[in-house]
């Protein structure tokens, strides 16, 4: 009866010892899938609001070189539309463009060419400037005849000059810009002279 007894203390006890982890018996650890967690990124893509910008072509006359003469060619740029087109330095901007480009091919077949060179850029006047002043990277009377007169012709008669054809161009320095004007003479002749435009305050 005692020994009855004591088996049934003895499995009584084994089996409190395995339900526990006191005795010796490590619980084993059963990985659950309880699912990904929780992302905190909020998967929504930004809207994109600025929708194309549609252009349309606007015809713009510059002049290169042929037989050491300016020639006018026609040419096609294109501008934002709703723009407005007296939009000097836009204009401005666009034949610099167009005349810093490689002349095409049928042009340089016909004997066309460029002597306006990147990295050339224009960009607006100063506070001080007058109206219609327009700023070059370069000093304009460092250019080489050539190129500054074909600047200054195809900007002359174009939004980017005044209302009297001249042009009003200035450099990266602090010097007042100056008026220039395309002659006839600086068409036939553009590298012969230096040019020098009036002092405009």
């Amino acid at each position: 009866m005692r020994a009855g007894r004591l088996t049934a203390a003895v499995m009584g006890a084994a089996a409190l010892c395995a339900l526990t982890a006191g005795c010796g018996i490590r619980d084993t650890s059963v990985p659950v899938d309880a699912g990904a967690a929780p992302s905190r990124v909020p998967c929504d893509l930004p809207t994109d609001d600025s929708a194309p910008q549609a252009l349309q072509d606007v015809p713009v006359r510059v002049y290169l070189l042929c037989g050491n003469q300016l020639v006018s060619v026609d040419r096609t740029v294109q501008i934002v539309s709703g723009r407005p087109l007296g939009d000097g330095l836009q204009v401005a901007e666009k034949l610099l463009d167009e005349l810093r480009q490689t002349p095409s091919a049928a042009e340089k077949e016909a004997g066309f060419s460029t002597d306006v060179r990147p990295p050339l850029s224009v960009g607006p006047g100063r506070r001080d400037d007058p109206a219609g002043a327009l700023r070059l990277s370069s000093e304009p009377q460092d250019l080489p005849a050539n190129a500054l007169a074909q600047i200054v012709c195809t900007y002359a008669g174009s939004a980017a000059s005044e209302t009297d054809g001249s042009v009003v161009l200035g450099g990266p320095g602090t010097d007042p810009p100056r008026a220039y004007s395309c002659t006839q003479k600086l068409k036939t002749r553009p590298g012969s002279d230096p040019i020098l435009g009036d002092l405009r305050r």
